[in-house]
């Protein structure tokens, strides 16, 4: 990361510690450590022409597991190195994925509460919520163009399709098992889940907004579970 002082490194979110660490990108030793959060630090936004960093706070639990939901976005300061302040989500809660829209907001999956929340970053303020139409929508996904909004409801088996510009929940795409991840092509013509049950990636075809194809990973055993997030490559309409 780059921040909006010109400076160079690496911040990264250690869950199991409920910590924001620092990382020279040379040494690879940790620089500094933050370590003034509730339980727990989960996901991150970096965005660096504002040198600043968002990590939410999802709660002391799992995904299916989280007694004790969070509701805070902390901020994190990239020049200073520093927790700087927090949003409070509420109503919403348990905030999870997390990603910057091409209209300058964030939107973050509030999983409990079934709803995508949108933050204005110069007021950091929530400015709306949008039904997600899962209390298990756990990871999001914004299309190259900025117009559509896709979440992962993990044990659903489906990904659900949220107009951006109108904040509009429109319809779920059935998958043939429960998902543990997503990405979209560069193109924004595809749509990449990951299988929670098999080493699969189901193949969605957003203008059809169904799986047209169903990939096997090869490498992985047979019965093993595909890797939990998907990236897609710029160079490539379908490839993770």
């Amino acid at each position: 990361m780059a921040n909006g002082g010109g400076a160079c490194g690496m911040i990264a979110v250690d869950k199991m510690g409920t910590k924001v660490l620092f990382i020279d990108p040379v040494s690879y030793e940790t620089d500094i450590v933050l370590d003034d959060f509730p339980r727990t630090v989960h996901e991150l936004l970096v965005v660096p022409e504002t040198g600043l960093a968002y990590v939410p706070i999802f709660g002391d639990g799992i995904h299916g597991r989280n007694p004790n939901p969070g509701h805070l976005l902390c901020i994190i300061d990239l020049k200073k190195r520093a927790h700087i302040g927090d949003i409070d989500l509420r109503p919403y809660i348990a905030p999870h994925t997390l990603k910057l829209g091409s209209d300058g907001l964030i939107y973050i999956t509030c999983e409990n509460s079934a709803v995508v929340a949108v933050i204005d970053r110069s007021t950091h303020k929530v400015v709306d919520a949008i039904d997600s139409g899962s209390t298990n929508a756990h990871r999001l996904i914004i299309s190259p163009d900025g117009q559509r909004l896709y979440t992962e409801n993990e044990e659903d088996g489906t990904v659900s399709v949220i107009d951006v510009p109108k904040r509009k929940f429109l319809r779920k795409i059935e998958t043939p098992r429960a998902l543990a991840g997503i990405a979209i092509s560069a193109d924004g013509r595809t749509v990449v889940a990951v299988d929670d049950e098999e080493p699969t990636l189901f193949l969605i075809d957003t203008e059809g907004e169904r799986v047209a194809h169903t990939v096997r990973l090869q490498t992985f055993p047979r019965r093993r579970k595909s890797p939990a997030i998907a990236r897609t490559r710029a160079s490539s309409a379908s490839q993770a």
